[in-house]
């Protein structure tokens, strides 16, 4: 009940705007919870601890982010299980999955429910609410959920928890002894029916709806009154221009949850607004690893994965002196994919997708790549919670970056010491959503016509079927901040013979490159084919269902070379191209490359994972391994 003196309708509104408390009611049925377990009163929630059910509709790019804090939110406070039901789009949908599959929160479960199967039943309402057909759907959660499912509690993406939502869910005990009368009196009746009616009858005076759902909800409750039980309005605590927000919280000694329910979110104009908007900064920058601990007391089945990755860990000898590139190589990121929104390309037969990977260090690159790739790309940012939100900044504020629809950006979340360099590459590989995917690093600018000319050599080599090849974009660097980009193989090998250009690494690692045979490429008219090297590491292009690379190699050292050890075992030519080229800007060294330089035991554990790499290499490929392990034995043990 309310508090003396309070608004019924300010209550009711807590009750509907964004934050619903269903039993039997709106979405209950006579039924028990997945899993069994009679509904229990909420002096029993703590023994054993109860399942949870929450649900929202999360459809769309944005709506993918504004979840997980809300997300955060629910976690950081919670005591019980909880089990998620979204109803999301195609495009949510997967974002998420990869996102919950990954973050491995232990007594977490989440079911997805299809949004677009949702729009017809609702798609006959005129709505002009800023969420669109989003905004009805929870009009028709009854017939989405599970038959087995008594009690859901449904939230909006933009309402932040500031308590444990159990004590919300121990408000269904007001429920107690009229569940079943609403029951029988929804079965008579049709729930369905009801709103539709009523929705039909409502657009006779007005032509649209405004407020989406919250409009049908308010026409059902004035003909049927009984249908609703106010909540105390700390339980939705709206922060938009023309609510009654402040008489609650300043008479309320402990809010419960915010409701950022206005088209402006945070950017909306309303007294103690930075209050409140430091509550929902506060979740937006937490760190979701810390989100994965374990419920005291509270049996449940764990991610997937989880078990036989804790058994890995627990094998790792803390005093082994690679201790810190096991662990790394074991950890499982949090992924969330198409961080932004993103417009898949058109299908065309011979289309390339640069992938790279990149750090917070890294950021001022794109603006210049954007300007040199006109192509799609697809890019994985090794990041920490806060850092992506400065990331969504940046973008934002970029005429460059914003206008680009066509970059897809993954965010992988920082955790550990070492960089994942490969298992970043992965995750922007297996986003590419074109035929050919242009294997690039974030610190080299290709050559302004490089995407056209990749595509029509695809399409002159006739490659596809079964030709295999892996096209060599040659890579040259300049030690100089500020220069003249050449336009042309003409320009570039002039800056060659000034001294202005350098072919990469030629100074440090000559071997990374030389199988290229620049002599040859300077006079080159036509691709030409070169056998593989030992520690050869070219930038390549192959098709998108290529080897993904090794994630063994953290940190710096091998992680491209292994790479292409794995095209060649599985017998890709290697073409160079005559007319491609791609040029490393100059930068300060990455902390790996310091440690690299700078520890015996960095090396020495850069050499026993390329001593397991092989090993498994003769393992996958027999004899044919040989000349990789001997190509191995004639190097230098302490080269990258």
């Amino acid at each position: 009940m309310l508090p003396r003196g309070r608004s019924r309708a300010l209550a009711a509104a807590a009750l509907l705007l964004g934050l619903l408390l269903l039993a039997g009611l709106f979405l209950g049925r006579d039924l028990q919870p997945p899993g069994g377990g009679e509904v229990q009163a909420a002096a029993d929630l703590v023994s054993p601890p109860q399942l949870l059910h929450v649900a929202i509709v999360c459809a769309g790019l944005n709506s993918s982010r504004e979840v997980v804090t809300l997300v955060k939110s629910m976690l950081f406070y919670r005591k019980n299980p909880l089990h998620l039901h979204l109803v999301t789009d195609a495009v949510a949908q997967s974002i998420l999955e990869t996102l919950f599959r990954t973050w491995m929160v232990p007594a977490l479960g989440v079911s997805f429910y299809d949004a677009d199967q949702l729009k017809p039943h609702i798609s006959w309402i005129p709505n002009k609410h800023y969420s669109g057909l989003y905004g009805l759907m929870k009009l028709v959660l009854p017939g989405v959920l599970p038959p087995g499912l008594a009690q859901v509690i449904v939230l909006d993406t933009d309402v932040t928890l500031a308590s444990d939502i159990a004590e919300l869910w121990a408000l269904f005990a007001y429920f107690s002894g009229v569940i079943l009368l609403w029951l029988d009196r929804l079965r008579q009746v049709g729930w369905e029916q009801m709103w539709q009616l009523t929705a039909r009858r409502e657009l006779l005076t007005q032509p649209a709806t405004s407020l989406a759902d919250q409009d049908i909800f308010n026409a059902v409750i004035k003909e049927h009154p009984g249908l609703v039980q106010p909540l105390p309005c700390v339980w939705n605590v709206q922060l938009s221009d023309h609510t009654l927000a402040e008489r609650c919280y300043l008479e309320a000694a402990d809010l419960k949850v915010i409701h950022w329910n206005s088209p402006k979110k945070l950017r909306v104009k309303i007294k103690h607004a930075e209050f409140f908007r430091n509550l929902y900064l506060t979740f937006l920058g937490y760190d979701g690893n810390l989100l994965r601990r374990e419920l005291f007391g509270c049996p449940s089945q764990s991610p997937a994965g989880a078990e036989q990755l804790q058994q890995s860990l627990a094998q790792l000898d803390e005093e082994d002196a690679c201790f810190e590139f096991r662990q790394q190589q074991l950890t499982v990121h949090r992924v969330h994919i198409t961080f932004l929104p993103h417009e898949p390309p058109p299908p065309r037969p011979h289309d390339v997708t640069l992938v790279a990977q990149l750090s917070m260090d890294r950021l001022q690159m794109l603006e210049a790549l954007c300007r040199h790739w006109l192509g799609p790309m697809s890019l994985a940012l090794y990041l920490t919670d806060a850092e992506a939100q400065q990331f969504l900044r940046f973008v934002e504020a970029s005429p460059v970056l914003s206008a680009r629809q066509d970059v897809a950006y993954h965010v992988v979340y920082r955790e550990g010491p070492l960089y994942p360099v490969n298992q970043l590459r992965n995750v922007a590989l297996a986003q590419a959503l074109t035929p050919y995917v242009f294997l690039s690093d974030i610190d080299f600018l290709p050559a302004y016509s490089l995407y056209d000319y990749l595509r029509a050599s695809i399409e002159q080599l006739g490659l596809g079927g079964l030709r295999k090849a892996a096209l060599v974009v040659p890579a040259f660097e300049t030690p100089r901040y500020r220069f003249s980009f050449p336009k042309s193989k003409a320009e570039l090998l002039a800056l060659l013979d000034a001294g202005a250009l350098y072919t990469f690494r030629y100074h440090e690692w000559p071997q990374g490159h030389a199988a290229t045979d620049y002599a040859r490429w300077r006079e080159a008219q036509a691709p030409y084919r070169v056998q593989w090297a030992a520690d050869y590491e070219p930038y390549v292009v192959v098709p998108r269902d290529c080897p993904h690379y090794d994630p063994r190699f953290v940190g710096f050292g091998w992680n491209k070379v292994a790479h292409i050890v794995e095209l060649d075992a599985q017998d890709y030519e290697l073409l160079v191209l005559p007319e491609a080229f791609t040029i490393h800007l100059p930068h300060a060294p990455s902390l790996d490359i310091s440690r690299f330089r700078s520890s015996p035991d960095y090396r020495a554990c850069l050499q026993a994972l390329k001593e397991e790499f092989h090993q498994d290499l003769s393992r996958r490929y027999g004899a044919a391994a040989l000349k990789y392990l001997t190509a191995l034995q004639q190097r230098p043990r302490n080269s990258a």
